[in-house]
């Protein structure tokens, strides 16, 4: 498969993302997520939450000799993501698995990732931080996405709208703790909606 058939895929998944509210990355976001793995040259990556299977082609495309396997536990979007992938022709390197992420049996997973990516229930990021970090090799990074979620991390709680304060928290809270970790070196970047980047020593 070419890149310009890989293009031509990813086009296709964005109006999809769009026609069907599909939450994908912003293109500043995914452009400095790539720029970091490309720095970092992971040869296995494991992402928790597929969602339609756009990142994890975006980084086998940015990695032509990497491993990604993802998990996603939405019935549609697993099914789509599939479509897609067979689509791109990457389906020999994506490995996708239907699976709430926190019910995920570890024992799937056949090795040590250099990279975790976390993209998935926002409110849930410290316990899939907790869960997968078992399986990240010494040296490891670990990338969440969506850490600004759109400025109201930014805010202060009370000016935040009740619905949204205990995931708005939640994200406080695992923000904090990463930066204190002393068993991980911890950058906050403001590219896209706020990736941050958790090297483990």
């Amino acid at each position: 498969m070419t890149n310009e058939q890989i293009g031509t895929v990813l086009q296709s998944m964005k109006i999809y993302a769009r026609e069907h509210r599909v939450p994908i990355m912003e293109d500043q976001g995914i452009a400095s997520l790539l720029e970091l793995l490309v720095a970092q040259q992971p040869a296995a990556i494991l992402e928790i939450g597929a969602a339609i299977g756009f990142s994890a082609i975006k980084m086998v495309e940015a990695l032509p000799n990497c491993r990604v396997d993802t998990i996603e536990r939405d019935d549609e979007r697993y099914g789509k993501a599939v479509e897609f992938i067979r689509e791109s022709g990457l389906n020999g390197q994506i490995r996708i698995f239907h699976d709430d992420a926190l019910e995920f049996d570890l024992g799937q997973l056949n090795t040590h990732y250099d990279a975790i990516f976390i993209d998935a229930a926002k409110g849930q990021y410290e316990r899939f931080f907790d869960k997968y970090e078992t399986v990240l090799a010494s040296g490891g990074v670990v990338y969440c996405d969506n850490m600004k979620m759109h400025g109201l991390a930014e805010q202060e709680l009370a000016d935040v709208p009740k619905r949204k304060r205990t995931m708005i928290r939640k994200i406080k809270g695992f923000k904090e703790r990463m930066m204190n970790h002393p068993g991980y070196d911890t950058v906050l970047l403001s590219a896209g909606d706020g990736i941050m980047v958790c090297k483990k020593k």
